[in-house]
């Protein structure tokens, strides 16, 4: 942790040429940015919620003096030392007014199963490389394997029960019945299909969760499906 800058993250993206990526964590959303500036490793960042301003992160390399990094920093930005609102050496700023996230605990965040798929479904593409039915299955199995079967414990048994039948079949292959009830389209899927399977499985999953959460649902729920043309 090395300083908290008044200028706004955006801005100072835009003065670097630095490209944002948008992230959570047990602290909620979160922007950043990676670059290697004087041979030192920076992160730039701001959490959805924080005071105004960018954070300042640094690991390896380069000078060690953090006011000697910060001064290459502020020579790249352009600016001065007035737009340092806080060091974390306190070097001309008031270290009685820790900013926020300097005393957040770092570490792993832990995700429930829920906070986990709510955060998977809204941007899928931040785990895997395309949101394919085969890729997104493939994940989820990952991490269903590595939870060891804490994440989609039950979801199979749920699906044959919805089917009817099948309970010798992995869940991914249910779904697919389920999804495209007169066969799986011939390969390679079209981008149509894709999306359908892919929107079409984060319906099941959703009313899986609801299910297990005991959330109340419509009687009769239809389950999305499309027939080949």
């Amino acid at each position: 942790m090395l300083a908290l800058l008044s200028a706004d993250l955006d801005a100072v993206a835009r003065r670097l040429r630095l490209t944002l990526e948008t992230s959570w964590d047990s602290h909620g959303t979160v922007r950043a940015a990676f670059f290697v500036l004087d041979g030192t490793d920076f992160a730039v960042s701001h959490h959805e919620g924080d005071a105004p301003g960018t954070y300042v992160w640094t690991r390896t390399g380069g000078p060690v003096d953090s006011a000697t990094r910060l001064g290459a920093l502020l020579a790249a930005l352009g600016v001065g030392p007035e737009a340092v609102s806080y060091a974390a050496w306190g070097s001309g700023t008031d270290q009685s007014r820790l900013p926020p996230a300097w005393g957040r605990e770092r570490g792993n965040p832990v995700w429930s199963r829920q906070a986990f798929w709510e955060n998977f479904k809204k941007r899928p593409t931040m785990f895997v490389a395309r949101a394919s039915f085969d890729a997104v299955t493939g994940f989820l199995s990952g991490c269903d394997v590595a939870s060891e079967g804490v994440l989609l414990n039950g979801f199979a048994e749920w699906l044959a029960a919805r089917r009817g039948s099948g309970g010798n079949l992995v869940w991914w292959a249910l779904a697919a019945v389920l999804l495209f009830p007169e066969g799986r389209p011939a390969e390679p899927w079209s981008d149509e299909d894709e999306q359908h399977a892919v929107s079409g499985l984060f319906g099941l999953l959703d009313e899986f969760f609801e299910h297990l959460a005991g959330a109340p649902q419509e009687e009769g729920r239809p389950v999305p499906t499309r027939t080949l043309s």
